[in-house]
């Protein structure tokens, strides 16, 4: 009776630890899907945040190169201006020299004119 006891008890245990393993195993890969989805769902927000870097140094990439661009167009635009300004200033400089020359001929023109009728203080005194 004793050695029936024994055995039953043994067989019991054995069953337990049987069902103890198999737990075991079932918690494990439970715990290895978990960890599995765990890592997957962390490693999508690493990955969108990897993307999401190239794609921000790609377009400061793009907005560097375009800056470059427009501060070189604006250089020229700036040569540009300052050229026509100076021109500007030369065209001015040509309208003054133009201007003086004019009041010039027309002051030489005046004095021949004079000159020619004869109206000057000169001839009146000769002539007497």
């Amino acid at each position: 009776m004793l050695s029936r006891v024994v055995k039953e008890h043994n067989q019991k245990q054995a069953a337990h630890k049987d069902v103890q393993e198999r737990r075991k195993r079932e918690a494990a890969i439970e715990a290895s899907k978990l960890t599995y989805r765990l890592m997957d769902t962390l490693n999508s927000g690493v990955e969108k945040a990897y993307v999401n870097q190239r794609k921000l140094e790609t377009e400061a990439k793009q907005l560097q190169a375009h800056v470059a661009q427009y501060s070189k167009q604006t250089t020229l635009w700036l040569k540009m201006v300052e050229s026509f300004n100076q021109s500007l200033k030369e065209l001015g400089d040509v309208e003054n020299w133009s201007r003086v020359i004019e009041a010039d001929m027309t002051s030489i023109a005046s004095a021949l004119e004079y000159a020619y009728k004869g109206d000057g203080p000169q001839s009146t005194e000769l002539a007497s």
